[in-house]
């Protein structure tokens, strides 16, 4: 079986098409949440459907070895991020070399990088005048965005559009795609 830990930061809808996707699994199967805020909704979906959690804050994440000692106690092969704000430390980055993935709800490399997350990416698409966007899955390395590009998923920015909107169907190819790309990373690794 191979063990995946999500990181994730807010409400957590990636972390439960994930985890749905993955339920009943015959290889895969998402095995911990790990959340850097004490509030995020994601924490109650991993709850209601009986994932361990991890809280821990940016100085553990950053400072000490907790987190890799909680990868390591979960014995995870894989780490996922679905909306985690937070650089990924290079203690880990060594520890899982080419093994953590990340979701961006752009066509990267346009709109991606430090503080280009959520609704400040789907305005500055609209801003551009782009007529196309989509989502980027991606591996995680040392800078923010720029590993390598797994996977893209483009859909139409129609006239009239603001962000809320775009961001429904950036949500709609997120929640198809994510968990089929993960699935495929995973199944050719093993």
């Amino acid at each position: 079986m191979i063990n995946i830990a999500v990181f994730a930061s807010g409400s957590g809808t990636n972390f439960q098409s994930i985890v749905n996707y993955f339920a009943g699994h015959k290889y895969v199967r998402v095995q911990l949440l790990l959340c850097n805020h004490q509030e995020a909704a994601v924490l109650e979906r991993a709850e209601k459907s009986g994932i361990p959690r991890f809280v821990f804050t940016r100085h553990e994440l950053e400072n000490t070895g907790r987190v890799s000692d909680v990868l390591d106690e979960y014995k995870i092969h894989f780490i996922v991020l679905a909306g985690f704000l937070l650089k990924i430390p290079d203690s880990i980055l060594e520890s899982f070399p080419d093994r953590i993935v990340n979701i961006h709800p752009a066509l990267l490399p346009k709109y991606g990088g430090k503080g280009m997350y959520g609704m400040k990416v789907h305005k500055a698409v609209i801003d551009s005048g782009d007529s196309i966007s989509g989502i980027t899955i991606h591996m995680v390395n040392e800078e923010y965005d720029k590993g390598s590009i797994v996977s893209q998923h483009s859909c139409e920015v129609k006239p009239g559009d603001t962000p809320v909107t775009l961001a429904d169907r950036i949500h709609e190819l997120e929640h198809y795609w994510y968990p089929r790309i993960i699935e495929k990373l995973l199944v050719l690794d093993s």
